[in-house]
């Protein structure tokens, strides 16, 4: 009912013709939800409930506004990015006139864009295959598939061997797959389901896959993977500049539990793979990608930015240039706090690592000198998802390894004690006088 009720404001409150859309589907897919928890039976209840509100919330909306053509300014962005850096190998316009023309993000997330530079928009069939929410959100759950953990389940031992035992051997380990995974599937589909990842799925899904990658790199590094967690930084710090943060969290983790050479490989590996994906994009075009990518967001560029929620470091920075230096200062010297607690006290788990990560960015979002409300999303999803993926609290090589115990020495059994016979007496000779 809170969630109805959250969604059902929107139409009311929201000046954006997609907030206003997701809120009304969203609001009748929440309270069929909460109504299906009320008709069906207690065995089928939350999963009923859950697959109501994914419809009603994700599906549904999403459907209306991809064949409506309906979407935030984000999704136009990345779709005309796309389209530059297929024709000219940039995706910033060298001169851009209004905010709608700005690309304030990394090249890497122009990649979402380039399908709708090889569908076009000729029929509602190519504008749906070519929109860029569509593989922004198969980034993110496949990010959540990959960074959950493998289930281990041996099926049940076959009966006697039979005619039939093949198949039925299949069924069953079939049936123990779904039923298995079924459990553990339901908490994160509530949470896509959630309005905290239904609303930027269906109307922007520009920071989903950065979140999903995030998520990924931290599980990686749980498993003591330093290579592919350095991989998985390097395509989420392509995406924007605010998953920097991360490569220190990952590659504290990695030292804390690993080594130090694990450390140095994934930090090796991030910045390398940031660096080629980056790179040719912005030794083509240095002056656009510094003023949209940095100066724009944090209200240092030519227009101002449209991220003007009154969050602290914002109403400082509306005081004026002494007001601006202000926020900068408070925002680096959370950053350096942060820092210092990773070296002073390392994570030693995944979910430690993702909170710290968390509190890192919920503090840059506060204390940045512009943003929004929403940008506090990724944060929020950041401490949910570790616990809702099921991935380790502890990791396996942070354990402490038991020391490989000692035989014991093997005592002789005692014996019981044989019973003795008498001895028969031998005569006793008595010497003659």
């Amino acid at each position: 009912m809170l969630a109805a009720g959250w969604a059902g404001a929107f139409p009311l409150v929201s000046g954006l013709g997609p907030h206003r859309s997701w809120g009304l589907c969203a609001a009748a897919g929440y309270l069929a939800a909460a109504v299906a928890v009320l008709v069906l039976p207690r065995r089928w209840a939350r999963a009923g409930s859950v697959a109501v509100a994914l419809l009603g919330a994700v599906l549904v909306p999403l459907l209306v506004l991809l064949v409506g053509g309906q979407g935030q300014s984000e999704v136009a962005v990345i779709e005309r990015s796309g389209e530059l850096l297929l024709r000219h190998g940039t995706p910033y316009l060298a001169e851009p006139r209004t905010v709608a023309e700005y690309t304030p993000y990394l090249p890497g997330m122009a990649l979402f864009g380039l399908p709708r530079a090889l569908f076009g928009t000729d029929g509602w069939p190519a504008r749906v295959a070519g929109d860029a929410r569509l593989w922004c959100a198969a980034a993110f759950l496949g990010c959540l598939a990959a960074a959950a953990p493998p289930t281990r389940r041996r099926p049940g031992r076959p009966g006697r061997p039979g005619r039939h035992s093949a198949s039925a051997a299949l069924r069953a380990t079939v049936t123990a797959s779904v039923t298995g995974a079924l459990p553990a599937a339901l908490p994160m589909a509530a949470l896509v389901a959630s309005p905290v990842v239904a609303l930027p799925l269906c109307v922007s899904g520009v920071d989903l896959p950065l979140t999903g990658l995030c998520v990924l790199a931290l599980a990686l590094a749980g498993r003591a993977r330093p290579v592919a967690a350095g991989w998985a930084l390097a395509l989420a710090c392509a995406l924007k500049w605010t998953a920097w943060p991360a490569v220190a969290v990952v590659v504290a983790l990695l030292a804390a539990t690993t080594g130090r050479r694990a450390a140095l490989r994934a930090a090796v590996t991030a910045v390398a793979g940031t660096a080629a994906l980056v790179l040719p994009s912005a030794l083509r075009s240095p002056g656009p990608l510094l003023q949209q990518v940095f100066a724009f967001p944090t209200g240092r560029g030519d227009l101002p930015t449209p991220a003007g929620s009154p969050l602290p470091g914002r109403l400082l920075a509306d005081l004026g240039p002494v007001g601006w230096y202000a926020a900068v200062a408070l925002l680096l010297l959370a950053g350096a706090a942060v820092a210092r607690s990773l070296v002073s006290r390392p994570p030693r788990d995944t979910r430690a690592a993702a909170d710290r990560l968390a509190l890192g960015l919920a503090l840059a979002f506060l204390l940045a000198p512009a943003g929004r409300f929403g940008y506090l999303a990724l944060p929020a999803l950041l401490l949910l998802l570790p616990r809702l993926a099921h991935l380790p609290h502890l990791p396996l090589l942070s354990r402490p390894r038991r020391l490989p115990l000692l035989p014991r020495a093997h005592a002789p059994r005692p014996h019981a004690p044989r019973p003795r016979t008498p001895r028969p007496h031998a005569p006793q000779v008595v010497p003659a006088p």
